[in-house]
């Protein structure tokens, strides 16, 4: 029976709740995301009735506080319910993480109370539909360099410019979008925006036709002439760029708990089929060729894990979680690429054909590698961090 997260905000959440809200996430996943992952994939819908029916549950507002209308849970909550649902279907799981750590996360993170009163409630609840704009076609890791313009005209700004990638540009009713408001390379030279469907200039282009997650919407995000309220910017002027990078920080748990829950997928199918699959007269597990695979994905998927678990454990905290979240990020991301390779490998001719799992996590997992700062960048991240320490 599927459970409502909401709890009383002077609950302890403890190891036996945790377990609750997995099984409540499981429970959904089997029941109401199996069921249609392939006719989904195939005809790339983006099922906008399931995030209501997430919504109710408390699933599209994980982290926002009860009085805002959200399940005021935690992040070893959050990455639970996003595993969960990424065993089942990656593109459910993409969604789900966009929605609640960057656009819903943005707002909670740096909007002042009016703001959150008038935007957070219908988000937690997915009356509202989040996406978030950052990169742009021809400035993906060099986001500091975007050509997307807010200019000041008295209580307004006028926005001009364009977004590529944008989970949810389409069916989204409120994005958070940053602009250049200053000038281009300066770190203090951009700003956040809320920005809500219906606007005047607003608008998506193409949707994009994807190798994996193809249930979750991709598309350009058009601004031309928009004009946005002064109330309609998040924190300061010029402080966006530093804003997107402190909510990359939270993101990148969720890419990688994305990623967890696609790895964990992968290797649960390929140790399922490898018990059946009889050749030479025994089951192919027992091949020792077989049987190390299984032994290399297993011990990485615990790793990960536990990188995951370390970076969740910093943020619930309070704390710096810039150097965890991408090593968390980059280990989890890589491992599910490899463990997906792998179950393709195990599954041998049947794992090229759809009509067994391995082929769409293999290609599902290919993007945990590149959203939210890629593998190299992500190596930057750490890097940095290492040699700052």
């Amino acid at each position: 029976m599927m459970t409502d997260l909401t709890f009383d905000s002077t609950t302890n959440l403890s190891s036996e709740n945790l377990r609750l809200v997995r099984e409540m996430a499981r429970d959904f996943a089997v029941k109401k995301i199996l069921p249609h992952v392939m006719d989904w994939d195939e005809s790339q819908y983006f099922p906008v009735e399931l995030f209501k029916q997430m919504g109710e549950l408390g699933i599209m507002g994980v982290l926002v506080p009860e009085q805002y209308g959200g399940a005021g849970l935690g992040y070893f909550e959050y990455v639970a319910i996003i595993e969960e649902i990424a065993k089942v279907c990656g593109s459910i799981g993409l969604s789900v993480a966009a929605h609640n750590s960057l656009c819903t996360g943005h707002i909670l993170q740096f909007g002042n109370e009016e703001q959150k009163q008038r935007w957070l409630p219908k988000l937690a609840t997915a009356e509202w539909i989040g996406a978030w704009g950052l990169t742009e076609a021809n400035t993906g890791s060099d986001a500091l360099r975007m050509n997307s313009t807010a200019v000041r005209d008295g209580d307004y700004y006028i926005i001009n410019g364009s977004k590529n990638w944008i989970t949810h540009g389409k069916s989204s009713n409120v994005v958070v979008v940053m602009a250049r408001t200053g000038n281009s390379g300066d770190s203090n030279g951009a700003s956040a925006f809320v920005i809500e469907k219906g606007t005047s200039g607003f608008s998506h282009g193409k949707k994009e036709n994807k190798l994996g997650m193809r249930a979750s919407e991709t598309t350009e995000l058009i601004l031309d002439n928009v004009r946005v309220h002064k109330d309609n910017l998040l924190g300061n002027e010029g402080d966006g760029f530093k804003q997107a990078m402190k909510i990359l920080d939270g993101g990148r748990i969720s890419i990688a708990a994305l990623a967890l829950g696609i790895a964990k997928g992968a290797f649960n199918a390929a140790k399922n089929y490898s018990k059946q699959r009889q050749q030479f007269g025994k089951p192919i597990c027992e091949f020792q060729a077989i049987a190390f695979k299984l032994a290399d994905m297993a011990t990485e998927i615990d790793a990960a894990e536990l990188l995951i678990h370390r970076a969740a454990d910093l943020k619930n905290r309070g704390e710096k979680v810039t150097r965890q979240s991408a090593m968390a990020k980059y280990y989890a991301s890589e491992v599910a690429v490899r463990t997906a390779n792998e179950a393709v490998q195990i599954f041998g001719g049947y794992g090229y054909t759809k009509d067994f799992p391995a082929e769409k996590y293999y290609r599902d997992a290919k993007l945990c590698t590149i959203g939210e700062g890629t593998s190299e960048i992500q190596k930057i991240v750490i890097s940095r961090e290492v040699l700052n320490d």
